[in-house]
């Protein structure tokens, strides 16, 4: 099925993957060389592994961080398929050459706290935009994927036990104050990733339930731009009927509809969950006025 998909690709978007894989790969190998490594700054999951066993070694980097990510390749081709193997695979080469490149390079700063934040930023930037096209840069997390399919823990929490674990051996390899300031790195990082695979214009669902829900609905479509749909619902307590209002907006019109809902009918239910991504629909955003 991977490959089927894979071949289905135009060569524009074939393109596009390379160009945003091959970027994705060298900021992180540019956040690992010339911020945090240099500083003793490590990150989560294989990366993370792969400082430290350079720190004990002297092995260079780039090796580890190839070799060590091959078995979560095969993990991978097996549990997702071969799209996501091909793309990893490219990315950790292009990553695990970059380290070469940019090794004799100074780094831009001694300082860890500097090197904490802008190397956790770019590192965070650079993983994000790989696995926005499909691929990943740590295989604990098919390793996660894995283990939650036998215990009762999620996968977020498999990442999270691995990457304590990680983290703290800083402080036995490197100093205590190294492992403070990779737990810094990494929550920048996770951050920096969440924003590059959602965007900036991070979208909402929206569900209300009111007795003006007709004169509601019309004002986000008038004021607001946006399109509704009207759900049919029914009170479990009353059996009363409901008529639910469905729509998706951006972080950025939040407020502004909540003003309209609280205007047209302030004991209106409203609930706002967060999106990853939209497909589909016909109706054209118009401007908010």
């Amino acid at each position: 099925m991977a490959s089927q998909q894979h071949s289905g690709l135009r060569p524009a978007e074939i393109t596009k993957r390379i160009v945003m894989l091959t970027i994705g790969a060298v900021l992180m190998a540019v956040a690992l060389e010339i911020f945090l490594v240099p500083n003793n700054v490590i990150d989560g999951g294989i990366t993370g592994i792969s400082i430290i066993l350079h720190e004990l070694t002297g092995v260079p980097l780039g090796l580890y961080l190839f070799f060590i990510n091959l078995p979560f390749l095969f993990l991978g081709y097996k549990q997702i398929g071969k799209t996501f193997t091909l793309s990893t695979l490219y990315a950790v080469s292009v990553m695990s050459l970059c380290t070469f490149l940019f090794e004799p390079i100074a780094p831009l700063t001694i300082t860890k706290i500097l090197a904490a934040i802008f190397g956790g930023v770019i590192l965070g930037v650079g993983v994000g935009l790989v696995i926005r096209f499909g691929g990943s840069m740590d295989g604990t997390e098919i390793v996660a994927i894995l283990i939650n399919k036998k215990t009762p823990f999620s996968v977020g929490e498999v990442v999270m036990f691995f990457n304590f674990f990680i983290l703290t051996s800083a402080g036995f390899v490197f100093e205590w104050d190294s492992a403070m300031y990779s737990l810094i790195a990494y929550f920048i990082a996770y951050k920096a990733i969440d924003i590059t695979i959602e965007g900036m214009d991070e979208s909402k669902a929206v569900w209300i339930i009111s007795d003006a829900a007709t004169e509601i609905g019309s004002a986000i479509i008038n004021r607001l731009g946006r399109g509704v749909t009207y759900l049919a619902g029914e009170g479990a307590y009353t059996g009363d009927s409901k008529r639910v209002i469905f729509c998706v907006i951006t972080r950025l019109e939040e407020a502004k509809l909540k003003s309209i809902v609280q205007e047209m009918d302030p004991t209106a239910f409203l609930a706002i969950g967060n999106i990853h991504d939209v497909k589909g629909g016909r109706f054209k955003k118009k401007d908010i006025h």
